[in-house]
Parts: structure tokens; C-alpha cells; sequence
């Protein structure tokens, strides 16, 4: 096992009666990584992170987590990772310094007092600790989960939605505290459905449907789709994405702000496409496509896997 490796998990498949919800992932990420892991909604992320953390059995699959087995040695790896969920899980009427304590208990750390006061200060919460935690607003209790994660001092952090419903400067802060632990040398892997937070990732991987359809590095992933984007600005945008949606070569045409981002996989169909829209009304300029103009993409080929 090398020692730079944090996780390394071949064929991971979870299903649910005939529902195959995650199908044979393969992941790898090193230590200290940050590594955002997207996708829409029912496409498995949270089944995956689960399984991972050996909250849900896997049906077929092999690999280490932290140098564990991640199917005999489940129990050994849930001491050593914080699980932070999409939802807010403490007791609203206890305080941070309550809640926190409460935790430490849970996972019988050793000096317990001290340890959450370390994480208390960590997290920059000295000052509210004794604020009660359902008057917290959602970047304050996002700060309480992070530090209620971190108590027992784990070696991989996995975060399913943290910055959900929570605002622009505290997704901010929120992240910036990530990249300071990962340089410490924990290692995290963050579920998103936020373009610029997937940007300030080490590495992405992209699910749907319960398949890794892409994964890698942003600009990686971005050159993997092989897509060729032209950006639209003018006016009726909404009538000629739908005049646009559907010619052979067009594969999205998307409102981007106060423009259109019109894309497609094969460079000559796609400028045969637009070659009659190209008028007056609107200027047309090739542009680098962004991860947005992927996942979209992405989200469009892919096939639903739930069945009746």
C-alpha cells in the first residue's frame, strides 16, 4: 500500500432491490487531496460516501480506505474519517461547546475538555460556544459540523453538500478552512453541485445515474469532453436556443447569464449548425467551454438507471 494513497476502491456497486444505484466505481485519490465529487441528485454520491465510510455495506467491490480494507475492515475506517451530512445533526438545544462535548464522548477521545476547545478554536468558535445551536445561522452551524468532524482528529474528511443553503461569504470561509486542513494533510472529498467550488478542487469525478462518467483534474475533465462552445449575446435568445436545440451537431443550447452557450462535440457539424444564425442579430464569438458547459453535457448523455 502506498502510503500516499488515501483511497483506492475498484468495482464499488451498491444496489437496492433491482436498482443499481452505484455500479462498479472505481476511485483513487492521495492524501491531502481535495476532491469534489458531483453530479444531480439521485446520482449516488451520498450512497458512494456511505459506503466508503462503511455506514452502508457494498454488494461487490474491493480496495483500501486509509489503508483499511473498505468491506472486512469497516469499523477500523469509521474511526479514523468525520462524515459530515447533507443535513444539520446536532441538538438544537444544547450549545456549540455542548454539542461538541457530546461528540467527543461519542468517539471516548482522550482528553476530551481540551480537545474540544482546540476545536473550538479552530473553527473561530470561542465566541458563540455557548450559544445555543438552533440559533445559529447556516454558516455558523456549517462551522459547528466541520468542528464536530474534526474532534477525534480523523485522517479523511467526507462532506456530503456542506455549503448547501449557505451564504456566498461563508461557502467562502467554509473553503478556505478546507484547503488550509488539506494542508495539513487531511484529505477531503466534497460533494457539490457548485461550479466555482468544484474549481478550487484538486481533482473532480463526475456520477450519474450511478456511473463515473469522467474524472480528473478541471482542466482534465474539461478536455476529456471534447466539447467546442460558441457564446451568444443579443437579444431573443430564448427563441433561437429553441430554434438551435435539436439541428444535428448542436448538442446544448444553454442561457449562461445574458447569454447563450451553444456547444458541440464535433467542431464541423457544430459550425455548419449555427452558419445560417450567424446574422446581425447576434454576435457569435468561440469561447474556451467551461466546467458548466460539461457537466451539462455530461448530465445530457447520460441515461436514467431507475426502473419500475
Amino acid at each position: 500500500m502506498n502510503g500516499n494513497i488515501a483511497i483506492d476502491v475498484r468495482g464499488m456497486t451498491k444496489r437496492f432491490g433491482e436498482h443499481t444505484v452505484v455500479n462498479g466505481i472505481d476511485l483513487q485519490m492521495r492524501s491531502g487531496e481535495v476532491c469534489g465529487f458531483l453530479g444531480p441528485n439521485g446520482s449516488g454520491k451520498t450512497t458512494f460516501i456511505r459506503m466508503l465510510c462503511g455506514l452502508l455495506a457494498a454488494d461487490a467491490g474491493e480496495g483500501t480506505c486509509l489503508g483499511f480494507d473498505v468491506i472486512r475492515e469497516s469499523e477500523a475506517i469509521k474511526r479514523h474519517i468525520g462524515y459530515m451530512t447533507q443535513r444539520f445533526s446536532f441538538y438544537e438545544d444544547l450549545s456549540i461547546v455542548e454539542n461538541l462535548d457530546f461528540v467527543a464522548r461519542m468517539y471516548d477521545v482522550n482528553n476530551r475538555r481540551q480537545a474540544v476547545q482546540d476545536s473550538i478554536e479552530r473553527l473561530g468558535l470561542a465566541a458563540r460556544q455557548k450559544q445555543l445551536a438552533g440559533e445559529l445561522s447556516g454558516g455558523w452551524k456549517q462551522r459547528l459540523a466541520l468542528a464536530a468532524c474534526l474532534i477525534h482528529n480523523p485522517r479523511l474528511l467526507l462532506l456530503d453538500e456542506p455549503t448547501a443553503g449557505v451564504d456566498p461569504k461563508a461557502r467562502r470561509d467554509f473553503w478556505e478552512q478546507i484547503h488550509e486542513l488539506a494542508g495539513q494533510g487531511l484529505t477531503f472529498l466534497i460533494t457539490t453541485h457548485y461550479m466555482d467550488e468544484a474549481e478550487r478542487c484538486d481533482r473532480l469525478a463526475y456520477l450519474s445515474y450511478g456511473n463515473l462518467l469522467t474524472h480528473g483534474t478541471a482542466a482534465e475533465v474539461i478536455a476529456g469532453a471534447g466539447l467546442t462552445t460558441w457564446s451568444v449575446s443579443g437579444s431573443e435568445l430564448a427563441e433561437l436556443a429553441l430554434q438551435l436545440r435539436g439541428i444535428p451537431g448542436v448538442n446544448q443550447a444553454v442561457a449562461f447569464g445574458a447569454r447563450l452557450h451553444v456547444s458541440g462535440t464535433s467542431q464541423h457539424l457544430l459550425e455548419q449548425a449555427i452558419a445560417p444564425f450567424r446574422t446581425e442579430q447576434h454576435t457569435w464569438q468561440q469561447v474556451n467551454p467551461g466546467l458548466e458547459d460539461v457537466f451539462i453535457h455530461l448530465m445530457g448523455t447520460s441515461q436514467d438507471n431507475y426502473t419500475l
